[in-house]
């Protein structure tokens, strides 16, 4: 679905953590990481263990040039993901992390 239809069902009301998450990862391939950062804090609002809203935000924070921001969204997606049991985004998580240390 694109951008406009999910910024349709945002504005009918039909807010959730999955259509926020759709916005956020929309926004984030558009390039507007403010916006993207906006819908992903408001996806974890509504699921704090969404461990893919995790992933995405500390890659608009990191765009953004917000290393700090981005360590603490990875890190708070890591233990999520570890929790749930998502090993892929627990992976490609560290993997930012250890990334971002260099």
């Amino acid at each position: 679905m694109d951008k406009a239809s999910l910024e349709k069902m945002l504005a009918r009301g039909m807010d959730s953590s999955l259509l926020r998450f759709g916005l956020g990862k929309a926004c984030l391939d558009a390039g507007e990481l403010s916006e993207a950062a906006e819908h992903l804090r408001a996806c974890l609002a509504f699921d704090g263990e969404y461990s893919a809203a995790w992933k995405l935000l500390g890659k608009a924070l990191a765009a953004q040039q917000d290393s700090d921001g981005a360590r603490s969204a990875w890190q708070a997606g890591l233990a999520a993901a570890q929790r749930k049991g998502d090993k892929q985004a627990e992976k490609e998580m560290q993997v930012f992390l250890r990334k971002l240390d260099k």
